[in-house]
């Protein structure tokens, strides 16, 4: 919910990569219904027009497939047509990256052409005679094409399918509850149980039963027809199995690529482990690691190295002798020792490439230690695999072994609790005092309360009567949207922060996409006590305010205010906002060091971070921290400040008495919130697009450990008493390890 005005489009966002400048996004959540300015589009489209004229007319003969990963006028004019065609609602940017992708698919799979996400002559050739029906231009048919013989009416529309993340999926969500087929939390992410109740409802139906939501079957769970047979049971029947086992082999099986979690997965995973070119534990996660695996194999048997397993991967698998079984269990216990990976005596002539490809594993430790990873869907109902106990972390050196700095160095986080429900936590803080509150958005309107044996204690409603807070305009009930919380040193109050407002007087509310010159709404802070877990107070702060800190005696409460670029300091004493200390575009994260009086603040469309007296309220800055600074923690000491760079999928460690940048560690794809340990031993993170949370040593800033958690990790906190780490994972759940 937080991508900057020219990154409100998800395309966008993950051209990111490739500009500095767009790096300073923060977004949690990406619709694809975002209208942009009248200007930024007509611009965009006069330049692209240029660029399609130019490259588009030799494009049909080109040898070279579009795909993910590449920039170009190609990409650019391909977007368009698939824009015309209907699968396609971004800005064009000429980047092919995840959305362009999924639109692909969505294209391949309506026309009958395997949907690799690989743009080769028979999509484009498709695409040409789709565009036709939209500009009356005759296109050239490819007889390979099944349906471009099919009349226009006959291709259903494709609307949602697994990936997509909007209103539409929480609006498809609630019909299939409706149906009967869907009693998983209502997040708007089309997920593995979405998909498997969408197929469900589908083989009932008599359609297609392929998990893409299109005209036909939004018709059907709209018009509440009767089942040709009766409806399985949802609840009985474990969400994450789409493919079932039987089907997998090498004539029918499905293709696999990165992101998949299921039992196939997990089946080639365990084969490439047989023949050596897996090191870590099956997890039926097609991770990163998986995927680099893949591309290995295939490069050393002759195949397209794509990193998707298809057919002619499979059969390749399943004709290689195995290794040994200590040959492997060597490997496994040594990776800081282990040798290339093997090649086959039936292709020596790929021996350098594959001593080659050695890079993909440095790469691949680097982004994904062997550590936990978990298939989320099936987190419940299967045992979960980690990594033996001698089996170092790749950022791990033997000497760091010895290091007796903390008790906690020799533990390694395991999986202890998933708690779901009707919840979307946006963040997860602890109390102090034994208490955790998620904070779940407009997207569920509460704030849920958990004890530490992970028991629901209460679900706190967002709705307040404004008029008997002192608000005598605000007439009746209205909604907040709650953010983050913060808790003073007594865990006797948390301070919520809530996005905005809904209700009669709320007429321009903030969003992604502001600036102070649009004066959008207000918004509210509530106190709620935790001992009777009731809002006591409401107070008004600034515009989309984000993060909220407390002093450790509560004599000041921060807010930072996103769409009003400044910094709300409240008075609980006088029960109002007292100072608002302008701070330029997008604040976010705090810090407060109390003993020092001072108080610092990430702003995300900089590479600033802005200390701030609390005696005074001047302002000095941290200069040229990183890109886009998003969440702070201080040590105990008060010697250190950590920031993570959203920009630049890194954690700062900066020296506060020197005021200097000290150190930076790569933990993953957009590092969101950060917490410490008591101690400040370590510092755990969660990254947002990577699905992982990270263990950062402090004293050396090393990653010692990475796991996979669900989707859109968000939200952190830690729970000293009993070393548990509690993650909110913004697609409908919170994890809780222990380590």
């Amino acid at each position: 919910m937080e991508t900057l005005a020219y990154l409100h489009s998800a395309e966008t966002y993950e051209a990111s990569i490739n500009s500095e400048q767009e790096n300073i996004a923060d977004s949690d959540l990406c619709y694809p219904d975002i209208n942009w300015g009248q200007e930024q589009r007509g611009a965009l489209m006069l330049f692209l027009s240029f660029a399609f004229g130019v490259s588009s007319l030799g494009w049909a003969n080109t040898a070279q497939a579009l795909k993910k990963g590449e920039k170009s006028p190609q990409v650019a004019s391909l977007q368009q047509k698939l824009q015309a065609a209907g699968y396609f609602k971004q800005a064009v940017t000429g980047y092919y990256g995840p959305v362009t992708e999924a639109a692909v698919m969505k294209f391949q799979k309506a026309h009958g052409i395997t949907p690799d996400g690989v743009v080769g002559t028979d999509t484009l050739a498709a695409l040409e005679s789709s565009s036709s029906t939209f500009t009356s231009t005759p296109a050239k048919t490819q007889p390979t094409v099944k349906t471009t013989k099919k009349p226009p009416s006959a291709i259903p529309q494709v609307i949602l399918q697994r990936g997509d993340l909007s209103y539409e999926v929480m609006s498809l969500q609630k019909k299939l509850e409706a149906a009967g087929y869907f009693d998983q939390p209502i997040t708007g992410d089309f997920n593995a149980a979405t998909e498997a109740a969408v197929m469900k409802f589908q083989k009932d139906r008599g359609l297609v039963s392929n998990g893409i939501v299109n005209n036909r079957t939004l018709a059907a769970l709209d018009s509440g027809a009767k089942p040709q047979a009766p409806a399985p049971v949802v609840a009985s029947t474990p969400a994450a199995v789409v493919i079932p086992q039987k089907q997998y082999s090498p004539q029918t099986a499905s293709l696999l690529r990165r992101g998949d979690q299921n039992s196939q997965v997990m089946s080639v995973q365990q084969q490439l482990q047989v023949v050596g070119y897996f090191a870590q534990s099956p997890t039926g996660s097609f991770d990163k690691a998986t995927e680099a695996a893949v591309i290995k194999f295939q490069k050393a048997h002759g195949l397209i190295a794509d990193g998707i397993v298809g057919p002619k991967t499979l059969a390749a698998l399943k004709s290689q002798p195995s290794k040994s079984a200590p040959d492997q269990t060597k490997q496994l216990k040594s990776p800081n020792k282990q040798k290339a990976a093997p090649i086959p005596k039936a292709n020596p002539t790929k021996v350098a490439s594959a001593v080659s490809d050695r890079k993909l594993d440095n790469i691949d430790k680097e982004a994904n230690p062997p550590t936990l990873e978990n298939n989320f869907a099936k987190l419940i109902s299967s045992p979960l695999q980690t990594q033996p106990e001698s089996f170092l972390d790749t950022n791990q050196s033997e000497s760091d072994t010895k290091d007796k700095k903390s008790p906690s160095h020799l533990h390694k986080m395991t999986l202890k609790k998933v708690i779901s429900g009707q919840i979307s936590p946006k963040s997860v803080v602890h109390s102090g005092n034994g208490l955790f509150f998620a904070q779940n958005m407009m997207y569920n309107h509460t704030i849920t309360v958990y004890n530490r044996q992970h028991k629901l204690v209460k679900v706190i409603p967002d709705k307040v009567d404004l008029s008997k807070f002192g608000y005598s305009k605000f007439k009746g009930n209205y909604q907040g949207a709650p953010v983050e919380a913060s808790f003073a040193e007594d865990g006797k109050y948390a301070w919520i922060s809530n996005y905005q407002m809904y209700g009669p007087g709320f007429n321009n509310p903030g969003s992604d996409k502001c600036n102070p010159s649009q004066k959008t709404d207000k918004s509210f802070l509530y106190r709620i006590n935790t001992e009777s877990l009731e809002v006591d107070r409401v107070i008004q702060v600034g515009s989309v305010p984000k993060f909220v800190a407390t002093t450790n005696d509560e004599r000041l409460v921060l807010v930072s205010n996103w769409c009003s670029w400044d910094l709300s300091v409240v008075d609980p004493a006088k029960n109002r906002e007292i100072k608002r200390i302008k701070l330029g575009p997008y604040p976010r994260g705090i810090a407060i060091d109390t003993a020092a009086n001072k108080a610092y603040v990430a702003v995300m469309g900089s590479y600033d971070i802005a200390k701030v007296d609390l005696t005074d309220f001047s302002v000095k800055w941290l200069k040229n921290i990183g890109n886009a600074p998003r969440h702070l923690n201080i040590d105990p000491t008060g010697e250190y400040l950590y920031a993570s760079l959203n920009g630049e999928g890194k954690i700062a460690k900066i020296d506060l008495p020197e005021g200097k940048l000290i150190s930076k560690v790569s933990t993953g794809n957009a590092p969101r919130s950060m917490v410490l340990t008591d101690d400040g031993a370590f510092l755990y993170v969660v990254n947002y697009s990577d699905n992982t949370m990270s263990k950062i040593r402090t004293h050396d800033l090393k990653v010692v450990q990475k796991v996979t958690v669900g989707n859109n990790p968000i939200g952190i906190t830690y729970d000293p008493q009993t070393q548990e780490v509690w993650v909110a994972c913004y697609s409908g759940n919170i994890m809780v390890f222990q380590d």
